[in-house]
């Protein structure tokens, strides 16, 4: 009879121990254990999303029946891996409601085209703007009247970090 390797009856049954569900054995870095057990513990960062739509106009009545619940992270973020937050300092992207505080999900993964809000590094300063990418002219707009666009010139070193996909705004 060989010896080690699983055996049949062997060991705890499954969805037995502490979460009630089968686990799997992983290895992790010792720093984001604390981390990774607060998610665990919590049962992934899922928030209530209920049936109800809100009405900007009129009010409706209000039932409590909760659709499905949400994990803000797989909502907002599609590409984990070339994923990034930002501050944003300044006003010169309001009319695009982007302000002053604001935290920006920017995405590398997605290109850079005429008319996306990016994050865009020139002659190595940040800033946030939509791009205008048009017959050969490249230009960085604000969405504020107060300021001016940005024309990218043969001499200016331009970088863009990533789209812009959502704002998490606190009021």
């Amino acid at each position: 009879m060989p010896k080690g390797g699983s055996r049949i009856g062997a060991g705890r049954p499954r969805g037995q121990g502490k979460y009630g569900v089968a686990t799997y054995p992983v290895r992790l870095p010792k720093n984001m254990i604390p981390e990774i057990l607060n998610y665990v513990e919590a049962g992934g960062y899922k928030l209530p999303l209920f049936a109800s739509k809100v009405f900007a106009g009129f009010p409706s009545v209000v039932d409590d029946y909760v659709e499905s619940q949400i994990d803000l992270n797989r909502y907002l973020i599609k590409h984990p891996s070339a994923t990034f937050l930002l501050r944003v300092s300044g006003d010169s992207m309001i009319n695009a409601g982007i302000g002053n505080g604001d935290i920006l999900i920017v995405d590398r993964s997605i290109e850079a085209v005429h008319d996306r809000i990016v994050i865009a590094a020139i002659d190595n300063e940040l800033t946030v703007k939509r791009l205008y990418n048009k017959d050969g002219i490249i230009m960085l707009m604000p969405e504020n009247k107060k300021y001016q666009p940005i024309k990218i010139k043969e001499n200016n070193e331009i970088i863009i970090w990533g789209v812009v996909t959502n704002v998490i705004k606190s009021f």
